[in-house]
């Protein structure tokens, strides 16, 4: 921290009156004297350990509202990605920020870029993303694929054309599009969940995978959202200028 040099003498002298002291008080601030009268601040340990730790927006929100013992100081929330928001205090007079929430999703690992067989697939479709109508056109052909058709699937490179059952004994061909487009769950349950592009993959021995093929663009769909729902939220505290908002 600095000190004029007026500040600075006057702590030295107030050191050598001290003569054996160990802390010296100045102007509402502590100095520690070591044995050769060299001084230095005492800067206080007033502030959290560490942020309590949230899973969800809401209870993000309600924390905030309760923090009444900073009531009089300015609260920053910085959304720093889909699947995190944290909250601090303005600087402190020691260039100090206190950190005091933080809330992180709790999200399903959904298996990208790596082929898997299509009755696990099944279940990843049905149990971790959104309804989509492409989501459900790939349910059906990979519900209904002939394992022993895969590895004759007509294939330009973009579009599949696949064959499947379509009845008891009946086998028709159906084209797969590319890309793709689904909303798997990545960011917090409370905000919609954003729609993005994917490329979608069949190889033989009854296995697919996806590609992601929105160059993440989907990241600020999704800040956005969380700005959106935090704004509604914290309204009147930002109102007051007691919050503000950081995407």
């Amino acid at each position: 921290m600095d000190m004029t040099t007026n500040a600075i003498n006057k702590i030295q002298e107030m050191a050598v009156e001290a003569a054996g002291k160990k802390i010296i008080e100045n102007n509402g601030e502590f100095y520690k004297v070591d044995g050769d009268g060299d001084v230095s601040l005492i800067v206080p340990k007033n502030l959290a350990d560490s942020a309590v730790e949230l899973n969800t927006l809401d209870g993000f929100i309600e924390f905030i509202k309760t923090i009444n013992e900073r009531k009089d100081q300015a609260i920053y929330v910085h959304i720093k990605s889909a699947n995190k928001a944290v909250a601090f205090t303005h600087l402190d007079a020691y260039g100090r920020r206190e950190y005091l929430a933080e809330t992180n999703a709790i999200l399903p690992a959904i298996p990208m870029d790596d082929f898997i067989d299509t009755e696990k697939a099944n279940i990843i479709f049905q149990s971790q993303f959104k309804k989509t109508k492409d989501r459900d056109l790939i349910l059906k052909v990979i519900g209904n694929l002939k394992e022993e058709k895969v590895h004759q699937a007509n294939d330009d490179g973009v579009s599949q054309a696949v064959s499947v059952k379509t009845g008891v004994a009946s086998v028709s061909n159906v084209k797969v599009p590319n890309p793709v487009k689904l909303a798997p769950y990545r960011t917090f349950a409370e905000v919609e969940q954003p729609v993005s592009e994917f490329i979608f993959r069949l190889q033989d021995g009854m296995q697919c995978a996806i590609f992601e093929a929105d160059n993440k663009a989907w990241q600020l769909e999704a800040i956005k959202n969380i700005q959106d729902y935090l704004t509604k939220g914290l309204q009147d505290l930002i109102q007051t200028k007691h919050i503000t908002i950081i995407a």
